[in-house]
């Protein structure tokens, strides 16, 4: 009877134990915790420290210059002021950020992903066409043009695009739910990356000429 009342406890203890293990809590457990840089230490927690909640000030909290256009004039015709954890310390553990990006006429906001996150994008000024596709197997485009006020959402990772189709500039916002998004610029990682990606891996994977390739490394690579 005792070695069955001692399985029972043991059982039941490790039960407990297991719970423990594997629980964990959905939400931060304090209000915030504004980002410093510590180079103290090689320990960091998502990549940033904590700031003494009591030395906090409202500041850490605050940015400007988001009404202020970004600077079209290059090869695409766009631009894009991502607000993250590097530039508003008290969005660390938040999970959210958001970019301002600016079109010049018929400029574009080229194929990229976001690793870390999903994007929310609403059109404050013009029309553009959006649009993402799925991976493999399918590889399904989704696309749609949007006017002022319309909104569209980018699934994480997935390779998606913004191009303004009208004569006039355009601006739009977006909002990711991560504080640090990421981004993979598609060309620029294939063509631009440091050291080079070996060419004929290229030419085999896109099936062109590999004169192609050279100038698309050459351009890429400045």
């Amino acid at each position: 009877m005792m070695k069955g009342v001692h399985y029972l406890v043991t059982v039941a203890l490790l039960a407990l134990a297991s719970t423990f293990a594997f629980a964990d809590d959905p939400s931060p457990l304090q209000d915030f915790c504004v980002a410093i840089n510590n180079t103290n230490s090689a320990v960091f927690v998502n990549g940033k420290f904590c700031k003494d909640p009591m030395l906090a000030t409202a500041d850490d909290f605050f940015i400007s210059g988001l009404d202020i256009p970004g600077n079209t004039e290059n090869q695409l015709g766009s631009s894009v002021n991502l607000v993250n954890v590097d530039k508003l310390a008290g969005l660390n553990t938040l999970g959210i950020s958001l970019a301002r990006i600016d079109f010049a006429s018929y400029g574009l906001n080229p194929l990229h992903t976001h690793p870390r996150g999903t994007e929310l994008l609403i059109v404050l000024e013009g029309t553009l066409l959006v649009g993402f596709v799925t991976s493999d197997p399918d590889n399904r485009l989704f696309t749609k043009t949007l006017n002022q006020g319309d909104v569209f959402v980018f699934p994480v990772g997935l390779i998606h695009f913004q191009v303004n189709i009208g004569e006039t500039n355009a601006v739009a916002l977006s909002s990711f739910s991560s504080q640090n998004p990421g981004v993979i610029t598609i060309a620029n990682a294939v063509f631009g990356s440091n050291p080079p990606v070996n060419p004929k891996v290229l030419i085999k994977a896109f099936q062109v000429d590999k004169n192609v390739v050279d100038y698309l490394q050459k351009i890429f690579h400045g």
